[in-house]
């Protein structure tokens, strides 16, 4: 998918951002420092990941400057409300970097020092967070929490809908 036009890019930004946060507002309290093994990411700290990396790796690096993405760590947002709180802070200063962008057939530079196009670069930050976004699921999944469909249908609504052959 090539990105061509940024108004459209920014609402389906917004559009992911909320896919995202529907799942994470799922999340029990108790459980943002839950993970299933030990050194991997808690549920906490994938809510923390997606806003800071699309902050400051990805918004930084659109702008020309060096990544100052730090981690993704209990002092960035501790309890639930406050990681509820940090990304959608985030999301709103990324959004606003973004909406400041003039070309998107320019070149920006990845952290590895990998010149990338700036519509590719934008297209790898929502791959990267539907990828985290998924995690989120299953990590819920295991420890039995309901979480919406998608996209309003569950594969069995849509199976139970559709034409049989």
């Amino acid at each position: 998918m090539e990105i061509r036009d940024l108004g459209i890019f920014l609402d389906y930004f917004g559009k992911i951002h909320e896919r995202t946060m529907r799942v994470v507002r799922c999340v029990p309290p108790d459980k943002v420092d839950w993970s299933y093994r030990t050194g991997k990411f808690t549920l906490g700290d994938l809510g923390r990941h997606i806003a800071a990396i699309n902050r400051y790796m990805y918004a930084e690096t659109l702008q020309g400057k060096p990544s100052r993405y730090a981690g993704c760590g209990k002092q960035l947002a501790p309890t639930y409300h406050d990681i509820i709180s940090f990304m959608e802070a985030r999301h709103g200063e990324s959004a606003e970097i973004i909406s400041h962008l003039t070309n998107l057939n320019d070149k920006c530079t990845t952290p590895d020092g990998t010149p990338i196009t700036v519509w590719k670069w934008l297209r790898a930050m929502i791959e990267h967070e539907i990828h985290h976004r998924g995690q989120i699921y299953i990590y819920l999944a295991i420890l039995g929490v309901p979480t919406p469909p998608l996209y309003g249908l569950t594969s069995e609504q849509v199976a139970a809908r559709s034409v049989k052959s």
